[in-house]
């Protein structure tokens, strides 16, 4: 599991998939930063990892946020495969 920082907003939501780096990621929780007071871009602070290993690892919060490791990425290096959850 990882934090993504997005600079700008692809369209996605929670459980979204997604493909940066070449590779593949579930976006378990997204947070919108800086509509307000923020930088000059919105920001997406998402919370990613694998869907089929890491799912239930998010849903009993078996992680501590503060340690995940942190990528950035401006919003058109995201490949969206899928735009939220079905």
């Amino acid at each position: 599991m990882k934090q993504l920082i997005i600079r700008g907003d692809p369209g996605i939501r929670k459980g979204a998939l997604i493909e940066y780096d070449g590779e593949e990621y579930f976006c378990f929780g997204i947070s919108r930063q800086g509509e307000w007071h923020g930088p000059d871009r919105v920001q997406l602070w998402c919370t990613v990892g694998e869907e089929e290993t890491e799912m239930e690892k998010y849903e009993r919060r078996e992680y501590v946020p503060m340690h995940l490791e942190t990528m950035s990425a401006d919003a058109e290096e995201i490949e969206v495969i899928r735009k939220r959850a079905a």
